[in-house]
């Protein structure tokens, strides 16, 4: 038995793939292929070449699945994670962030570092949630009906 390979596209790549599928038959024009992707003709031609060279597959993004590389080293996460235990502790994280690149001299989204603090479980930060009021009795008015809901005799 033959196994296939899956391969996870975005809508935009799978559109691409049928737009050059139709190409490839000559069912649409390359130019029609170019407004309607919104590139060039001579994009479409290397679309069609990857297509012929690698299959579907080929028009997947080429970075997917990777790490980024604007990511932080693991070395600085954990000096900024060990810096937030022993002098930040009582801060949030905007502070925190603003401190250590103030003092320290690191760089750092008040947002990653919320994240990291979050993934190891603290979460001290979050705003309390106030009470919601009470529901209460009406108070009898003048005039108002009886307790009982129904008509005095």
């Amino acid at each position: 038995m033959v196994r296939e390979a899956t391969v996870r596209m975005s809508v935009q790549e799978r559109r691409r793939v049928h737009v050059i599928r139709q190409v490839m038959d000559k069912a649409v024009r390359q130019r029609e292929a170019s407004e309607v992707l919104g590139i060039t003709t001579r994009q479409v031609r290397r679309l069609i070449q990857r297509v012929q060279a690698e299959g579907d597959a080929g028009l997947v993004h080429r970075g997917k699945g990777k790490p980024s590389n604007r990511r932080h080293s693991p070395a600085g996460k954990a000096r900024v994670l060990r810096l937030y235990a022993t002098h930040y502790r009582d801060f949030g994280p905007t502070l925190a962030a603003e401190k250590l690149a103030e003092r320290q001299g690191i760089t750092l989204s008040a947002e990653t570092l919320r994240q990291w603090l979050r993934a190891r479980g603290i979460a001290h930060f979050t705003r309390q949630k106030r009470p919601h009021r009470a529901w209460r009795a009406r108070k009898a008015h003048v005039g108002a009906l009886p307790p009982t809901g129904r008509l005095a005799p």
